[in-house]
């Protein structure tokens, strides 16, 4: 049972990337990410090319920690980018599995909407495996179904 709690949008420093490493080895957290690999390698050695393009860089992008509490504890990211093959842009909210059924993807993903809508973005997206759980908290804020097609769903909600 989700309970309301109140998280925050953050701006990670460079040395804050350590757990963004953690996340994307967290196999429970990954699980989502099964049909394409489970977890995903982020090798300190990847960190500052990546931190330039996803936080330095704003144009396109927007990237941020989901924090919990006076403490200000990660407990996910929240972005969102252009894809331009597509011409739209893409949602992605990311919760430690430790970090799950507490409110806080529902909380992270409706501060991020709120800042694409700040931002001018008419709408955003998300493809999503139809096996992911994670459709459930898309539709609870507000996405919509688009389609169906090679084991996907397309959400998107207008801002």
């Amino acid at each position: 049972m989700e309970n309301s709690i109140e998280v925050f949008l953050y701006k990670p420093r460079f040395e804050d990337l350590w757990f963004r490493q953690a996340l994307m080895a967290d196999p429970e957290t990954m699980a989502y990410n099964r049909a394409w690999g489970g977890t995903i390698p982020f090798p300190r050695e990847k960190w500052a090319e990546w931190y330039d393009i996803w936080v330095q860089n704003p144009h396109k992008r927007f990237y941020r920690y989901i924090t919990t509490g006076k403490s200000r504890s990660f407990v996910g990211e929240a972005a969102y980018h252009y894809d331009s093959e597509e011409g739209i842009y893409l949602a992605d909210v990311i919760i430690a599995a430790q970090s799950r059924r507490k409110g806080c993807g529902k909380a992270g993903l409706l501060l991020l909407c709120e800042h694409a809508k700040q931002e001018k973005i008419p709408e955003l997206y998300d493809s999503i495996a139809m096996d992911n759980p994670g459709i459930h908290l898309f539709l609870q804020c507000g996405f919509r179904e688009m389609y169906r097609r090679d084991g996907i769903i397309m959400l998107r909600k207008l801002l």
